[in-house]
């Protein structure tokens, strides 16, 4: 189980650096330094490799979207709505949880920055939620309970999520019982 824990998100990477145009999209647009010089003050820029080589987008330029300061995604390959494999960065800042919810397919994460905190309870309280720190590999079995977020008074938290869209959130009540879902 934990070589497949730790292959499918590498494997959707590698798809994700090779195949995808969204990365390039992002890079042509724009936002990243795809066709760009260093920075002046760049201490490195001899270095500065070339974007048609290796595209890039520094963390501050990453295109999020969603609400700052609550949960903010970026897809890096494919969309989790739609069929399809998918890869996203999924940012929760402090105090924001989702509700407890289930997938109907499995999804698999990484922690990229940040701590994690997770429960696989029907009952929201997130003083009963368990920590992940950066560099946690975990999935989301299919049709199982959970939620998750980031502390109030901590920091964000990065995450990678990959799987097979479309993959919705299967929102449940207290007793288990689906009662909406959302992407």
């Amino acid at each position: 189980m934990l070589q497949r824990i730790f292959r499918y998100p590498i494997v959707l990477l590698a798809l994700a650096a090779a195949f995808s145009g969204q990365l390039c999209g992002v890079m042509a647009g724009g936002s990243g330094p795809a066709g760009q010089a260093a920075p002046a003050n760049d201490a490195n820029k001899a270095n500065f490799p070339d974007p048609t080589h290796i595209p890039f987008v520094l963390p501050e330029n990453i295109p999020w979207e969603g609400q700052p300061g609550r949960e903010q995604h970026y897809n890096v390959m494919g969309d989790p709505s739609k069929p399809g494999p998918y890869v996203r960065i999924l940012k929760w800042w402090p105090g924001n949880f989702s509700k407890a919810h289930f997938h109907a397919k499995q999804r698999y994460i990484a922690v990229l920055s940040g701590t994690w905190w997770v429960s696989s309870s029907t009952h929201y309280d997130p003083d009963k939620t368990y920590p992940l720190p950066a560099g946690t590999l975990a999935q989301d079995n299919a049709n199982t309970v959970h939620w998750d977020g980031a502390k109030a008074g901590g920091e964000a938290v990065v995450l990678e999520i990959s799987g097979d869209g479309p993959a919705q959130n299967i929102n449940v009540d207290e007793n288990g019982k689906p009662i909406g879902k959302t992407y």
